[in-house]
């Protein structure tokens, strides 16, 4: 299937490696042309050589803290007018309710509700003015089903997630279409940084963690960041014109719900 994107300029955040890198890639492997963005300018350049290198498309790197005013700044300089904006951060850590304070939360709200934010405020009017745009935004399977142990995660985005529900009703009428990705666990750092977490906690070992971990997952596995970019790439193509405002979940059926 095209996807009818080839051409199309795309920042993708926190993209050197995991889901980020997954949506970069399958954006590449249609033709976009990627900025892309993390804090670890070593792990950068490699996925963006390897990308070029593969997939033939123009790629900016630009290494800069992206929940920081200055790091945004630098990033926005460098992307320029883009078509596809994918917001992307890692998550808050594990805790509990007793131990986050006022600083906790603020942390929390400026990398995964206000940065994204910021970025949508910044990039979406030059869709607008273009007539064509796409914004995904990767959040979690939290926002349907609260994880206790990631109530700084859980809160933050559940924030952005009630931007996005009016804010995307607002644009789609200008040509701007803009959704969630929400995934569950899949086998990325962030995945193995919990694994240990579990571990930890139950005194087993990783190996015995992750198989724990899997077998809450109908699927019977963890989730690949290649199938993740996949559907990224889908919902930043000509045919999700009329996918508004929507909370995809991607979790091998972990979240029990009818709706």
């Amino acid at each position: 299937m095209d996807l009818g994107i080839a051409g199309k300029r795309a920042l993708v955040c926190a993209s050197s490696k995991g889901l980020g890198r997954g949506c970069a890639e399958a954006l590449a492997a249609e033709g976009v042309h990627l900025v892309l963005n993390a804090r670890g300018a070593e792990a950068l350049e490699a996925t963006a050589a390897h990308i070029r290198a593969a997939y033939g498309v123009e790629v900016v790197a630009v290494a800069a803290d992206i929940t920081t005013e200055d790091g945004r700044a630098k990033v926005l300089k460098a992307a320029g007018e883009v078509d596809i904006l994918v917001n992307n951060a890692g998550g808050p850590p594990p805790g509990m309710w007793s131990d986050w304070e006022r600083d906790d939360f603020i942390k929390a709200l400026d990398a995964n509700m206000l940065t994204p934010i910021a970025l949508i405020k910044a990039l979406v009017p030059g869709m607008i003015d273009r007539g064509w745009g796409r914004v995904v935004n990767i959040t979690s399977g939290s926002v349907k089903s609260p994880i206790p142990v990631l109530g700084l995660s859980n809160s933050a985005r559940a924030g952005l997630t009630g931007y996005v529900a009016g804010t995307s009703r607002q644009v789609a009428g200008k040509g701007v279409i803009m959704n969630n990705l929400l995934p569950g666990i899949h086998d990325t750092d962030r995945a193995t940084s919990l694994d240990q977490g579990v571990a930890k906690a139950d005194g087993s070992t990783i190996a015995e963690a992750r198989k724990k971990r899997e077998a809450t997952i109908p699927a019977g596995r963890y989730g690949t960041a290649q199938e993740f970019g996949a559907t990224c790439a889908f919902l930043c193509s000509q045919y999700a014109g009329f996918i508004v405002g929507q909370n995809l979940l991607l979790d091998g059926g972990a979240v029990n719900a009818t709706l």
